[in-house]
């Protein structure tokens, strides 16, 4: 499995952010996603879950596993804002998305552990604090299996212990493999990950 973009363009309110992007990601691999604020990082991770459509160039995922058909349905998107309803609890939000997406390796309860939330499960989602509501949303990647994980600035609000946790399901994902694009302004403790810098003058 790997995913290839070809001279691939993205666009915001009608401005060209980046344009004839070349890369190549493959099972087992990572790819970080860097730059100033603005020059279109999460513009390019909402163009490959789907969200919004190329302004030029291909891409495309080779050798995806049979159970998906295309990118979009073999991706996970963890955007700014967790994709979580406030009023419900923590294990009503993953019960939607694991309903929705379908089961995981993990079942809920364990998904919780492994983000060392174990215990707050039933809470509202709008009572966590930041770094709580981060690693719920982390829980999520967990519950439903996807290929593909496309993480805008993942670590956004956790602690370090928190990081390093994560770089941990991070790196499991990877041996399994799947594939990550990731954009950032911080390491993530992802060993051998590639980089791409967007913000070059157009």
């Amino acid at each position: 499995m790997r995913l290839v973009a070809e001279k691939l363009g993205g666009e915001r309110g009608g401005e060209l952010l980046f344009h004839g992007l070349d890369f190549m990601v493959s099972a087992g691999e990572a790819l970080l996603v860097t730059g100033r604020n603005g020059s279109g990082k999460s513009t390019l991770l909402r163009i490959i879950a789907g969200l919004l459509a190329q302004a030029e160039g291909t891409l495309r995922l080779e050798g995806e596993p049979a159970a998906f058909e295309g990118l979009a349905a073999a991706a996970h998107y963890l955007g700014h804002l967790n994709a979580m309803k406030q009023v419900l609890s923590v294990h009503e939000n993953l019960h939607f998305w694991q309903s929705f997406n379908g089961r995981g390796k993990y079942s809920i309860a364990e998904a919780l552990e492994r983000v060392g939330l174990g215990e707050i499960g039933h809470l509202p989602f709008g009572y966590l604090s930041t770094g709580q509501k981060r690693r719920a949303s982390i829980a999520r990647l967990l519950t439903s299996e996807r290929p593909v994980w496309l993480l805008d600035e993942p670590t956004a609000g956790l602690d370090k212990a928190s990081e390093t946790q994560f770089a941990a399901l991070m790196q499991e994902h990877l041996a399994r493999g799947g594939l990550i694009v990731a954009a950032t302004h911080l390491p993530l403790g992802l060993a051998g990950s590639k980089e791409l810098a967007l913000g070059a003058p157009l």
